[in-house]
């Protein structure tokens, strides 16, 4: 009796009250996810995709996250034989779908041309829009290919000041396009940079690129993206990228942001 005696006392719940607690279970509902990919060994860490949205479920950012072990025991070029190492990463199964399909980290062990600009051992973040399958079929005759009027995507599908030259194509990617406005292409040490890539004038990858002494200097690092006027492909594209490094995980992350 006590109980319901208490009961009855109680103040009755008026409308400002009801509103006011299902305000709160909205805000309790609605916050940002991170929605992560399954991991793949690289040297003597991992790595792995990540998406965050925030909190109306619309992403933000892809990206990548690995271990700051993943710089160590990485492979070496064997004399005469390839220097340069893929890693393929999916995306996360659950959260919202990007308009990447999959990832792959090339480890260039040596660098690759343009000489005196990307001949450094750095990474190659080759964020795809199209299947591995698709991607696999991607042939060339040659890497001067890429200066074909066949393979250079139309104005309105390519950012301002960026160019795809000659011997840019490489078969199982795609056609690059660079900024020959970028740091590296003025006589300064090439850190991080960004590159467009292309096939059959439609974009297939995003690609950041970093060497490995800048991941080793533990950066805080974003740039924006220039933007094209128009994608070959429907979606969410990032405005800026970042390379960072988190000193509490010890793990760097490689983002896509801004997504718009």
């Amino acid at each position: 009796m006590m109980g319901m005696h208490a009961l009855s006392k109680s103040p009755p719940l008026t409308l400002a009250m009801v509103a006011i607690m299902a305000m709160a279970a909205g805000w309790a509902q609605a916050k940002e996810a991170v929605y992560e990919g399954k991991p793949v060994r690289i040297g003597q860490g991992q790595a792995h995709t990540v998406v965050r949205t925030d909190a109306s479920g619309k992403p933000i950012s892809i990206g990548l996250v690995f271990t700051e072990t993943a710089l160590q025991g990485l492979p070496a070029a064997a004399a005469g034989g390839r220097a340069d190492f893929p890693y393929q990463l999916g995306m996360p199964r659950k959260g919202p779908r990007t308009v990447v399909d999959h990832v792959v980290i090339d480890w260039e062990s040596t660098g690759h041309p343009p000489p005196k600009v990307y001949d450094v051992p750095h990474f190659d973040f080759h964020f795809y829009l199209v299947n591995p399958s698709k991607r696999m079929k991607v042939t060339f005759k040659n890497e001067g290919e890429s200066g074909d009027p066949s393979q250079q995507p139309p104005a309105e599908g390519l950012p301002a000041g960026y160019i795809v030259p000659p011997g840019t194509a490489v078969p199982g990617m795609g056609v690059h396009a660079v900024n020959p406005h970028s740091p590296e292409f003025q006589g300064q040490p090439f850190t991080a940079t960004f590159i467009y890539g292309y096939h059959d004038k439609k974009l297939t990858f995003l690609e950041p690129m970093a060497t490995l002494s800048f991941l080793e200097s533990q950066p805080n690092f974003s740039a924006p993206i220039p933007r094209p006027a128009s994608y070959s492909k429907q979606g969410l594209y990032p405005s800026s990228y970042s390379v960072k490094y988190d000193q509490a995980r010890k793990s760097y992350e490689v983002t896509l942001a801004d997504l718009q």
